[in-house]
């Protein structure tokens, strides 16, 4: 969960991309990092094993200062997909304030995806976070592919969920910043109940996005 450190004016705020196996998690970070403004962004940090296939994590770290002088820092963590890091992955998902949940859009990986999200919904009351409150956002990835589902498709079988979907290319790097800003705007939400980010720091939803997104 966020923390706010009184000492420093600091409020860290921890972001996980989770997912299957090479659903396109490292390459929305990677994006991101692209897409962000320089000034906003540290060095990506990033651990693969053969194949790109990530082992542990990537980190993207990023932030900004509200008008109260409260430095507000984000760290982005992808996860492993692979079935045998699960321990890696509830490790990486503790305390976390917002997920991502990259889909693989091609049909044949349709199964990969739900044993993912009923690993992450078994996962999540497990290091204690409970997703009836837990930012979350679908993203269906690899939309520059062939051989996927449709929107309508997609839209048909998620109808139900309470969830915000989006679709992307992380690739082509279509949809990765409106994914990553649909969820701030659930993160901001359950940060300004705790920390009155908008009466105490200035820091509407809209300015908070948009320093973020780095257009403020």
């Amino acid at each position: 969960m966020a923390e706010l450190d009184e000492r420093l004016n600091r409020l860290t705020v921890k972001i996980v991309y989770y997912g299957p196996a090479l659903s396109g998690k490292t390459t929305n970070l990677t994006r991101l990092h692209d897409l962000l403004a320089p000034e906003l962004i540290g060095d990506m940090m990033t651990l693969e094993t053969e194949g790109d296939r990530t082992l542990f994590f990537d980190l993207l770290p990023l932030g900004f200062t509200a008008p109260s002088g409260l430095l507000v820092k984000f760290k982005v963590f992808t996860v492993p997909g692979q079935v045998a890091h699960d321990g890696t992955r509830k490790a990486v998902l503790s305390r976390t304030d917002g997920v991502v949940f990259v889909a693989d859009s091609q049909r044949k990986q349709a199964m990969n995806n739900g044993s993912s999200f009923e690993n992450l919904i078994s996962n999540a009351p497990l290091v204690g976070l409970d997703l009836a409150t837990l930012p979350l956002v679908v993203q269906f990835n690899k939309r520059d592919l062939s051989d996927i589902l449709t929107e309508e498709e997609i839209d048909a079988r998620w109808s139900s969920a309470p969830w915000p979907l989006t679709f992307a290319s992380a690739l082509e790097g279509s949809g990765v910043l409106d994914t990553f800003n649909t969820l701030l705007g659930r993160v901001y939400a359950n940060l300004d109940r705790q920390f009155s980010l908008d009466r105490v720091h200035g820091l509407t939803r809209q300015t908070f996005i948009a320093a973020v997104a780095g257009t403020a």
